[in-house]
């Protein structure tokens, strides 16, 4: 496969995990609109601007006393996270930046594929702010979490399991673990910062990752912040964990072809190593969990960087004259 549609799909898929990853994020905050505590919002929009490393378009998210103001300030958040072009973790930019992706490698995607992710872009190109805010925006971030999953099972029923397929998947993973980490530590932090943290704050990261019956049924009704976190990076059986999702990730690097550059694709490997020897063997004799998160974090940039430097932005050797 040419590197140059290897590193497409591999960003294609980059590129729609984290615009489903942003609007299961702000399905759920935007559901808190309606009737929870302004601390609750407030948690909310530190959790997701900190998984981001993005500062809010306008001043600081300090803690505001008044109702009113603090939904006119989620109005001008979720508008920066949701439709904001230059924003490249926006929804639109990452959906926008997928199908584009898409239509320079559109030779590797079936026609249901690329019909699927056209529908999604199309939908929301016309759209604004204004357009969601006033009838029920947690109905637009459920429809675009769901055209991205359906995408997702088209691509499963119908995509030839070529290398595409491997780095479509590779993309994927590394952005799961990369957002993963980066939301948990998120959480962490803004539990510090905001001092009073209602259940429901944690109750909320369960349901976003389908983890909250496992959750009742492994530890009881009653979550505690520990246990939450050692589920969601430690087990497992549960499809988007830290362990399940470095081990998905291992599985695809392992199978996608031999890389012309050995060196990289060799500490790839043993940087997806280390990375699962910390959340399976270092995690549960962890306290400072916020130090590994931030060790995972920063693995799964290093690992983007060796990846492209095994798969797209190799070196070419000199052919010996004849």
């Amino acid at each position: 496969m040419l590197s140059r549609s290897a590193e497409g799909l591999y960003w294609m898929g980059r590129y729609l995990e984290r615009a489903q990853h942003l609007s299961r994020l702000l399905r759920l905050q935007t559901e808190a609109l309606v009737d929870r505590p302004v601390g609750e919002i407030h948690f909310g929009w530190l959790r997701v601007y900190g998984t981001l490393h993005r500062q809010p378009p306008v001043g600081s998210l300090e803690l505001l006393a008044q109702d009113d103001y603090t939904l006119a300030d989620s109005y001008t958040l979720a508008d920066d996270l949701t439709f904001e072009p230059t924003n490249s973790d926006s929804v639109w930019s990452g959906i926008s930046n997928g199908r584009e992706n898409a239509r320079h490698v559109r030779h590797c995607l079936s026609a249901e594929m690329w019909t699927c992710l056209n529908r999604t872009y199309l939908r929301i190109q016309g759209m604004t702010i204004q357009d969601i805010w006033a009838a029920s925006p947690e109905r637009f971030y459920a429809e675009t979490v769901a055209d991205i999953d359906t995408f997702a099972g088209v691509a499963a029923a119908t995509m030839y399991r070529d290398e595409g397929w491997r780095f479509l998947n590779l993309g994927r993973a590394i952005e799961r673990v990369q957002l993963s980490s980066a939301l948990l530590h998120a959480q962490i932090v803004a539990a510090e910062l905001t001092h009073d943290v209602s259940e429901v704050a944690w109750t909320g990261l369960l349901r976003l990752y389908h983890a909250l019956e496992v959750y009742d049924r492994t530890y009881g009704l009653t979550v505690e912040p520990r246990q939450a976190l050692d589920l969601l990076a430690t087990d497992a059986r549960l499809p988007d964990s830290l362990a399940r999702t470095l081990h998905r990730l291992s599985a695809e690097l392992t199978d996608t072809a031999a890389s012309p550059d050995t060196q990289a694709a060799g500490a790839a490997h043993r940087l997806v190593g280390r990375m699962s020897a910390l959340v399976n063997y270092a995690w549960l004799d962890q306290d400072d969990l916020k130090a590994l998160l931030q060790q995972l974090t920063a693995h799964g940039r290093d690992l983007h960087d060796l990846v492209t430097a095994s798969f797209f932005n190799y070196p070419l050797h000199d052919v010996p004259a004849r």
